[in-house]
């Protein structure tokens, strides 16, 4: 239970921070975010405020915004009967096309015919009076009751999605990617904060029977130099042993202000599958603001560029096993959740790293994708047919669809089988 909780948890933050940036960005840009769900499914509450619904629901699982668009716009079916409310204008101003899921005082009208985009009008007849068919103008910032209870903004065509600028829509698309990696590059800081400080060149403790401990290396005592090289961080003397390849090397040190030499012998262990020289000693922490500060921008910057070299092969040398769905997450959050929160703290980054960066890959389906079909845009000068975007939206989303069947049984074999 312990487990799923987590991953809830830190899934839920990664998909709510990447639709926030979405949403946040399209508000600046005057697109209308009819909704704003904290987590999915059944409705818990709903407040709408400056023309944005916001809703919270019961499944934990991160959330979604609902941009106005022509797959996202108001529409009421002919012969459907709904409640208006007018305003002292007699323009309606609500309606209610929840069949009492949410009843409103109004005039209840059997619909003939409405237009909630363009003509902004609705045609039928008032109280089942089918000998006269009323028509009523309906305001721009009209309401408009779901089925399921949820009051939303009708969404004229003037504060959809695709009238916007090909600015404004790269910077939409952009903003969900560009948000995750923002969320890890704080979570590296953050954890770099509550992690010890990163080890330096001076030695802190020697290991009992270890290399270092025998060739007489002791508490205090600063390395800076290996075979003659100079050494400035904890980093270089892992690169240097390992230049060792086992032979024994001379470790040059300073203790109180005098320089000593002596002949180390590195011992050899297996990490991960990898031949690991060591001295056997502990490295002083650096506990300073600033050396942690710049420990966590440092980690954030070569995370971000691993995580690229990972993707571009991934496309060089592409195989399942690169991948993790939803199922490879929860197991690998689950063993990171038990070896401690700063180490939670640091997969939590790396993911979000990475879902930002798989997200700009230009697939369709992706934010990527869009942001593709955006540049073209911007290139040929005018809109793409909604119906050539739409086909390509269909073939992205069978694509997404079979590698995300593929990957989660991958994932279940590899976790759960193998």
């Amino acid at each position: 239970m312990k487990g799923i909780l987590i991953f809830l948890v830190v899934f839920g933050i990664l998909v709510f921070v990447h639709e926030f940036g979405h949403f946040i960005v399209a508000k600046k840009c005057g697109i209308l975010v009819r909704e704003f769900s904290i987590g999915m499914g059944p409705k818990l509450f709903q407040k709408m405020r400056a023309k944005t619904t916001y809703t919270i629901r019961w499944l934990p699982l991160g959330g979604y915004v609902r941009l106005a668009g022509p797959d996202d716009a108001a529409k009421i079916d002919p012969g459907t009967t709904v409640v208006l409310q007018l305003d002292k204008q007699n323009k309606v101003k609500r309606i209610d096309a929840s069949g009492s899921q949410m009843p409103i005082e109004g005039i209840p009208v059997q619909v003939n015919s409405a237009d909630l985009v363009d003509d902004l009008i609705i045609q039928g007849y008032e109280n089942g009076n089918e000998d006269q068919l009323k028509t009523y103008a309906v305001d721009h910032d009209a309401t408009i009751i779901e089925q399921n209870g949820t009051e939303l903004l009708i969404a004229p065509r003037d504060t959809q999605f695709q009238e916007a600028s090909v600015g404004k829509k790269l910077a939409t698309n952009f903003a969900g990617p560009f948000m995750n990696i923002l969320l890890g590059f704080i979570v590296f800081i953050i954890w770099s904060l509550a992690a010890p400080g990163a080890p330096t060149t001076t030695v802190g403790s020697t290991i009992a029977n270890q290399p270092a401990q025998v060739a007489g290396i002791k508490a205090n005592d600063q390395i800076i130099a290996i075979n003659d090289k100079k050494i400035s961080n904890f980093n270089q003397i892992a690169s240097e042993l390992a230049k060792s390849k086992g032979k024994t090397v001379e470790v040059t040190v300073k203790r109180e202000n005098k320089v000593k030499d002596f002949s180390v012998k590195p011992k050899a262990r297996k990490i991960d599958g990898q031949r690991i020289y060591q001295l056997g000693f502990y490295g002083e922490p650096d506990n300073s603001l600033g050396a942690k500060l710049k420990r966590g921008w440092d980690t954030s910057i070569s995370t971000t560029g691993l995580i690229f070299n990972a993707v571009g092969n991934l496309f060089r040398h592409f195989s399942l096993n690169k991948l993790s769905g939803p199922v490879g997450i929860y197991s690998q959050t689950v063993q990171v959740s038990n070896m401690g929160f700063t180490y939670l703290l640091a997969f939590l980054a790396m993911i979000s790293t990475n879902l930002g960066i798989v997200n700009l890959i230009p697939i369709p389906g992706l934010d990527g994708g869009k942001l593709l079909l955006n540049l073209i845009q911007l290139i040929i000068g005018k809109p793409i047919p909604e119906d050539k975007e739409a086909i390509v939206d269909v073939i992205g989303f069978v694509i997404l669809l079979l590698l995300i069947v593929a990957v989660t049984g991958n994932d279940i074999y590899r976790y759960f089988i193998k």
